[in-house]
């Protein structure tokens, strides 16, 4: 349902036109995002450990899930500060801002249904920023059309290659977790919310110049980078 325009705003986010400062800011967006992947993952561990005493049948294969995925995220966020350095900018431009409402709203409501739901919502997040992850060949369109040496392009590289398995992973949990319905309802509500306040961010992201409306554009493979 909301594939189409999260496609057509990545997109156009990527366009070549005053590539090289929105990737700046790109950057910048996405630490504020990343930095608070491991966070939300402990308290999701934190929560879920509560669980399993309780007899809730999803929360050991959960909470081993999420020890070994936070193992694997940890350190991403220094990944984007390297990236902005070697990009021209300096970390400041990351930290020192005030993190945009819309990255607030694309984490903050994990944090909510963690602590007041289910630990579970987490794993729809998750779905999304991993089966959405740059498509192989955005680190070479980047470079091509800004100039940008390798040493800015690590995050992108690396999660168009580690978010494929990581992907895998996350699926195969899901078919193994004895999840009721209303619980299957809950991954899902958080996957939608996610992509939907994911592409909000990309649209704002991409409004250099205004934004074609992303409804009806062509197929585009994730990340918006063209067949």
């Amino acid at each position: 349902m909301l594939e189409p325009e999260f496609r057509g705003a990545t997109h156009h986010m990527w366009r070549a036109e005053g590539l090289l400062p929105r990737y700046r800011t790109y950057l910048c967006t996405m630490h504020a995002v990343i930095r608070a992947s491991v966070p939300l993952m402990e308290l999701a561990l934190e929560r879920v450990r509560r669980r399993v005493s309780s007899g809730d049948p999803s929360a050991a294969p959960l909470a081993a899930y999420l020890e070994e995925h936070i193992r694997e995220e940890e350190g991403h966020d220094a990944w984007l500060l390297k990236d902005l350095r070697a990009a021209g900018g300096t970390p400041d431009e990351a930290l020192a801002p005030m993190p945009s409402p819309l990255v607030a709203a694309l984490v903050g409501a994990q944090h909510y249904w963690i602590e007041h739901h289910h630990p579970v919502a987490l794993l729809g997040y998750i779905a999304v920023l991993e089966g959405y992850a740059p498509a192989p060949g955005l680190t070479d369109r980047i470079a091509r059309r800004t100039g940008l040496p390798t040493a800015a392009l690590r995050t992108v590289r690396e999660h168009s290659v580690l978010d494929t398995g990581h992907l895998d992973e996350l699926y195969a949990l899901l078919d193994r977790l004895p999840l009721t319905r209303e619980l299957e309802a809950t991954v899902a509500v958080s996957a939608l919310h996610s992509l939907d306040a994911l592409t909000r961010l990309f649209v704002r992201l991409g409004r250099s110049v205004a934004a074609p409306s992303p409804r009806g554009a062509g197929p585009v493979s994730p990340m918006g980078v063209t067949p």
